[in-house]
């Protein structure tokens, strides 16, 4: 199948073919045509399929041959839940709007509004949002959404790991009633099934890799380590492999900044990514890490969520995540593009429980390697550890879901909330 098939216009096919593709993912395959016919669309795709461009490509298409106002309102909504990914969103649109008469722009916290505000009073067709930021200019009456004709929920199973769902809820509260609604996900959990009951209108349910699956070109092993020890074994693997790209997960901020000190310490060129590093910084380790001059990034689940990386060779789970589905996020972010990939998890006593749990998800046994010295202690307690050293299951409060979130005051209807709430939820 070539892109030429999907109904798309000269002007995209254009875009299309100077970034060089000639053949749709097969999320693209299946999510383009039901949205170039104005359908809901409930998507499971991971990052790294193409999604994006799934999502971008018909709303782009659909806003250019629609009706062109004078004032531009915003007439599709992109909502996704971190400031890298919304980043990317924008980037891609831009690319694939080259030759289109499309404005599009990016809000996100962590920054200064004042551009942001800016940019919208130019007259804006497509927004990209993170809830917090949409939010904040919504109750200071710099926003509006009343001309709205299609909403996206991107990341949306993260965005509810995140604590969004109380602003969605509120968002939603002020679109208007007749749109079209997509929402992609890398899992169709029953929280993500009952938010798309209260969204979406008879969608049309897409998948692109079967939900929870790992990808068959990467190379798992799992490194028996005593808790103490685990620092001096990723430095071992890197310095002793001569690795030169390679993406560390931790399950907190503080562990992402330890390690990253212990490693810069050991001649390993590292930074730290997370919820709180300023847009800034991050924005500047990320790029550092693309372009080599960073061997390692330490980065937490949320903080890493979207990230594009292509071909990245090596991932470590320094610490297994205690929600299982995070593990297949984590380790799908190398093997891409036919490129084969490593990831790595160092497995101490105390994570026991969340191999096994991630075993049964993945529905295989991860094979096993002892490294000679760092073995744990054979008696060393399987207890799993102490709630608030990871981050937390789902709780009640959607708003405490996370701990690489910081607090964020809120009610259930727009409304004076505190400033200066500048966090890595938006």
């Amino acid at each position: 199948m070539s892109f030429n098939s999907l109904g798309l216009s000269d002007a995209l096919l254009k875009a299309i073919s100077k970034k060089g593709y000639t053949t749709p993912s097969p999320i693209q395959q299946k999510a383009i045509p039901p949205i170039l016919e104005g359908k809901d669309v409930l998507a499971s795709a991971q990052t790294g399929t193409g999604k994006t461009a799934g999502f971008t490509l018909p709303i782009l298409q659909i806003l250019a041959q629609g009706k062109h106002l004078s004032q531009r309102p915003i007439r599709a909504l992109i909502l996704t839940p971190t400031r890298e990914l919304a980043a990317q969103i924008l980037a891609n649109i831009k690319e694939y709007g080259e030759f289109l008469d499309i404005r599009s722009t990016v809000i996100f916290g962590g920054v200064n509004q004042n551009p942001q505000v800016a940019q919208l009073r130019q007259g804006i067709d497509i927004l990209v949002a993170t809830p917090g930021r949409l939010i904040d200019l919504q109750n200071q009456g710099l926003i509006s959404l009343s001309k709205v004709e299609i909403l996206v929920l991107d990341e949306a199973d993260r965005m509810l790991d995140m604590g969004f769902l109380r602003d969605i809820e509120r968002i939603m509260k002020v679109l208007p009633p007749k749109r079209q609604n997509l929402m992609f996900s890398a899992t169709f959990s029953r929280d993500i099934k009952k938010l798309a009951m209260g969204i979406l209108n008879k969608p049309v349910q897409v998948e692109a890799t079967p939900e929870n699956t790992t990808v068959e070109a990467i190379v798992q092993k799992v490194y028996p380590c005593a808790k103490e020890k685990k620092t001096e074994l990723i430095i071992k693997l890197i310095t002793e492999g001569n690795w030169q790209q390679i993406l560390v997960f931790t399950r907190t901020k503080q562990g992402a900044n330890k390690l990253t000190e212990s490693m810069i310490s050991a001649g390993i060129k590292a930074a730290a990514i997370h919820g709180n590093k300023g847009q800034g910084a991050r924005t500047k380790a990320l790029a550092g890490f693309k372009n080599g001059s960073l061997t390692a990034l330490v980065a937490t689940d949320i903080a890493a969520r979207g990230l594009d990386i292509p071909l990245l060779p090596h991932v470590v789970n320094f610490e297994l995540p205690n929600i299982p589905e995070d593990y297949v996020h984590r380790i799908g972010r190398t093997g891409r593009a036919g490129a084969s990939g490593e990831a790595i998890s160092l497995f101490s006593p105390d994570e026991t429980t969340f191999l096994r749990d991630i075993e049964k998800l993945v529905g295989l046994r991860l094979p096993i390697e002892n490294i000679a010295g760092f073995e744990p202690d054979p008696k060393a307690s399987t207890q799993p550890i102490k709630q608030g050293q990871g981050r937390p299951q789902r709780s009640s409060n959607p708003r405490k879901s996370s701990t690489d979130n910081s607090s964020r005051s809120g009610n259930n209807s727009f409304g004076p909330r505190r400033p200066n709430q500048n966090n890595d939820r938006r």
